[in-house]
């Protein structure tokens, strides 16, 4: 039986932060499909403090931003967007158009279809965080994606040079200072200077999430994003420090960022904790990281391995970070997770940043039933028939004729019955049902 050394806030409290968040999105979203640009301008100066006559970006603010940047700086940058793009190059190549006669005459196949327009959020209030701008755009531009415009809010009064070299290197079409629930309606709603987009992806704060919520089915999403979480699933195979860094890197997200370490062994968790409240003293974003983990932290110590995975699935994290003696357990057993972090040697920061896979993944428990987002988010799995011979369509036309009957359908049941007379030759009553042969 499990025990909990450290516990976060109550569902309650959660429920009633959600409460509030969802009405405040509820207003902004309706003002904005009232009144478009005015209430874009509005938002902006009021959460940003940032006003501008177009919001887009010009070719030569772009440059200007890139040649703010160091040379190691856009290196740097190159080699990170080339790792996210051979990744999403090789998710790509797995995806088959597919083509097969299944029956003699009869031809089924799709076609992965990529969305004509995507928005992609990258958020950089409080960090320019232009790794997001890897993750969306690159990934939308190698699904194939037609159109991809990228809204990021200022940072520290102005565009943040960082975030813009990104999104123009990873290809963006239109690049937006714009951030938050103002940012997020503009694409999905459009406006008389912001054309809509057919999809959002990217993560955000809670507003931004909340949003997108909102708005799935006026556009499509990535998926429905939370504040960024963080599972450790360590054993005596390594020390509290590691752990400790390893929950303090995410929880400095943002103050409402679970950080839960779930261990088989108490002297590691207690050793964490003491490496957690060490590490809050140096560490530079502990004003952020402190809150996340007094309200969010939580420490349990679990039997054995088995218990590991069980309590690991109910918790279904975004991060998954995995240090113990026999990793590829929990690769092997587990099913409820963003992403996994297999070893001591990686770690969810190499994912964030650089590595290749995606760093958009399921929160809230979401990754009991969807991944993050990779290129087949963009992409449209559309089917299509061909029927090649007289024979096929009266020998289909039949058997649709007889279930659309039980179904009581007469007009689908005369589509099949109107092929079954022109070309099986056979005498069929109009609305009538073809009997066996």
């Amino acid at each position: 039986m499990a025990t909990w050394l450290k516990r976060g806030i109550d569902a309650a409290a959660k429920a009633e932060n959600q409460r509030k968040v969802r009405e405040a999105v509820e207003v902004m979203l309706a003002d904005i499909q009232a009144r478009g640009d005015a209430a874009i301008r509005e938002l902006s100066i009021k959460f940003d403090q940032w006003d501008r006559k177009d919001y887009r970006l010009s070719k030569s603010e772009i440059q200007d931003c890139i040649d703010q940047l160091s040379g190691q700086d856009l290196k740097d940058i190159a080699f990170a967007q080339t790792q996210i793009r051979n990744f999403a190059q090789i998710q790509r190549d797995s995806m088959k158009d597919v083509e097969v006669e299944t029956l003699p005459g009869v031809v089924l196949g799709h076609k992965n279809i990529p969305v004509n327009a995507a928005g992609c959020y990258v958020p950089g209030g409080k960090y320019p965080l232009l790794a997001s701008a890897h993750m969306s755009v690159i990934t939308a531009k190698v699904a194939g994606v037609k159109r991809v415009i990228s809204c990021a809010p200022p940072f520290q009064g102005k565009a943040a040079p960082a975030i813009v070299a990104a999104q123009a290197l990873a290809g963006a079409d239109e690049i937006y200072v714009l951030g938050g629930i103002q940012a997020i309606g503009a694409m999905a709603l459009g406006t008389p200077s912001i054309a809509p987009v057919d999809m959002l992806v990217g993560p955000g704060n809670a507003y931004v999430a909340e949003a997108k919520r909102q708005l799935f089915g006026r556009v499509g999403i990535d998926l429905f994003a939370g504040p960024t979480e963080t599972l450790v699933i360590a054993d005596d195979t390594v020390d509290g420090e590691l752990c400790a860094t390893d929950l303090l890197g995410q929880a400095e997200h943002g103050p409402d960022s679970p950080a839960i370490l779930l261990t088989t062994s108490e002297k590691l968790a207690r050793e964490t904790m003491h490496e957690v409240e060490r590490l809050l003293q140096i560490l530079p974003t502990a004003h952020i990281a402190r809150q996340a983990w007094e309200s969010y932290g939580e420490v349990i110590v679990a039997e054995d391995d088995a218990e590991m995975v069980k309590i690991a699935d109910e918790i279904a994290s975004e991060h998954v970070q995995v240090m113990t003696h026999d990793d590829d357990y929990f690769l092997n057993n587990m099913t409820n997770y963003g992403a996994l972090f297999l070893g001591p040697r990686t770690n969810v920061s190499f994912g964030d940043k650089v590595i290749g896979t995606n760093h958009t993944l399921p929160t809230k428990k979401a990754a009991r039933y969807t991944g993050g987002l990779w290129v087949g988010k963009f992409l449209k799995t559309c089917t299509y028939q061909r029927v090649l011979t007289d024979a096929a369509s009266a020998d289909i036309g039949a058997y649709c004729s007889r279930l659309c009957a039980l179904e009581g359908f007469a007009g689908h049941g005369e589509q099949a019955n109107i092929r079954v007379r022109r070309y099986g030759g056979r005498n069929v009553p109009y609305a009538g049902k073809v009997e066996a042969a």
